[in-house]
């Protein structure tokens, strides 16, 4: 398919109906030094070019809206369209962030109300006593975590360096916490949890100099953390600080409060467990919350409430770690998530916890024919699987994709050999988990008969199989692929 470049025909246009333009020009307000010296290189199509290209553009996306996503550790789950119709909402959407710096929230009191209220109900939904909402995604609510963490410490006076992280975690635990300066140790697993003997040998290695330790729970390969108690204990013990990876939230919402368990840092990715929209580089929200002791060092702004009802921004604490992005986060994406929680409301998210786990565990006890399973017990809202003797994930994965289904994580955790990792969500239902089931079981039965069939999978897609390392250092995006 052309890119849109590659359709523009010169002095092709077309024009809006709408006010006559000003007679100023934004070049009109810029400093000399900072235009171009030519006009950009922007394509030139009638509207009926632009109208086909991207129609024809999402017609070849692949989303939850139309197909089964199963990505493990993504929580692919459908979108509700009333949470979009909420912040499509004119007083929401046409608000100007500098609106409310300029009077202290006076003439915003109803958006300021939503970030006071989404703040409280995270509270709620995970035992913590503040949040931040300000970090964009979960890789920067990740680091906005641990650098709250390293401040703690500094004000303690400590020089902390050392973070642990267990061998299952996301990639994204020890890149934000080596960017907030820390040095990252490997715990490793037994039986597929984090081993306490692990986290007590670093802690006798590294003493004083152990800041916290990151985890997720339940972890990477769909299993409940049994040790959680010992592990608190070991750290708390120490003064270091446990820090909650809040990516599979789904599993637990309404049946375990993370700040109740012993965690004093947690990111929550409202763009996974609170059904706000996913993929493609964002929009994303990684708001951040801690336990009391922790509050200080948050980045503001954050909303208070006065006694009157009336909504203000909270001053900045002396302690606090600063601006970790604009304004208050991804506003649009963090009314999403407020519109999901109240209309969910306490049993509604409850369900959703019961939803997910059962869900995936239908599809492990389902697929225990056909795929191995390292860890063939109970799991949470994921499992993991590996290709069966002499197959491989990617081969399986391109397979399904030549058949209409989105393939699950693959080679994710590391520590599974081939590896598979579906997540259902809690809003699929059991006839397409049926199918997906089918499906596999088609696509591997094929494969052992004719291994060359797999391995040229998929057929009848914009792209074939590629040379998947040549394709990430020499992307091409036009017609001569």
């Amino acid at each position: 398919m052309q890119t849109i470049f590659e359709k523009s025909v010169p002095g092709r246009h077309c024009k809006g109906i709408g006010p006559k333009p000003s007679a100023k020009k934004a070049k009109d307000f810029l400093p000399a030094d900072l235009l171009r010296a030519e006009k950009p290189k922007m394509p030139e199509c009638s509207e009926l070019d632009v109208v086909r290209h991207f129609t024809q553009l999402a017609g070849r996306n692949y989303s939850v809206d139309a197909n089964f996503y199963p990505l493990g550790s993504c929580t692919m789950k459908y979108n509700a369209r009333i949470s979009e119709e909420v912040a499509a909402l004119a007083g929401f959407n046409r608000a100007h962030p500098m609106q409310a710096l300029l009077d202290n929230g006076k003439s915003s009191q109803g958006a300021m109300q939503c970030l006071y209220e989404l703040e409280r109900s995270l509270c709620a939904i995970t035992g913590m006593k503040g949040f931040t909402l300000q970090p964009m995604a979960g890789a920067n609510g990740e680091f906005t975590g641990v650098s709250v963490i390293a401040a703690y410490h500094r004000a303690k006076g400590r020089d902390r360096r050392i973070m642990l992280i267990p061998d299952a975690a996301h990639g994204t635990n020890p890149a934000s916490a080596a960017m907030a300066g820390f040095t990252v140790v490997n715990i490793e697993s037994r039986d597929g949890m984090v081993d306490p003997s692990a986290v007590k040998a670093a802690i006798d290695q590294y003493g004083d100099q152990v800041a916290g330790l990151m985890m997720t729970c339940p972890n990477t390969l769909g299993l409940m953390e049994l040790h959680l108690k010992e592990i608190v204990a070991l750290l708390h013990g120490i003064d270091a600080l446990l820090y909650y990876d809040g990516a599979n939230m789904n599993a637990i919402l309404g049946k375990m409060r993370v700040g109740d368990a012993g965690f004093d840092v947690v990111h929550l990715n409202l763009h996974k467990t609170f059904g706000t929209p996913h993929g493609g580089g964002g929009p994303g929200a990684g708001p951040v919350g801690v336990c009391e002791r922790l509050i200080p060092f948050l980045p503001s702004p954050r909303v208070g409430k006065a006694e009157d009802g009336s909504y203000y921004f909270l001053p900045e604490d002396e302690l606090s770690i600063g601006h970790i992005g604009p304004f208050y986060g991804s506003f649009g994406v963090l009314l999403k998530a407020l519109a999901y929680i109240w209309r969910l409301g306490g049993e509604g998210l409850e369900r959703v916890a019961e939803y997910a786990v059962l869900n995936a565990n239908y599809l492990r006890v389902q697929l225990k024919d056909v795929l191995d399973e390292p860890f063939d017990r109970l799991c949470m809202h994921e499992f993991v699987a590996s290709a069966p003797h002499g197959m491989h994930a990617l081969d399986i994965a391109k397979g399904l994709l030549e058949r209409g289904m989105h393939a699950p994580t693959m080679y994710f955790p590391l520590l599974v050999h081939e590896c598979l990792m579906p997540e259902p969500t809690e809003t699929e239902s059991k006839q397409t988990l049926d199918e997906f089931c089918e499906l596999l079981r088609e696509i591997i039965a094929h494969g052992k008969e004719d291994p060359a069939w797999l391995e040229e999978a998929p057929r009848g897609l914009p792209v074939s199989r590629l040379d998947e390392t040549q394709a990430a250092r020499q992307m091409k995006l036009t017609e001569d692929l």
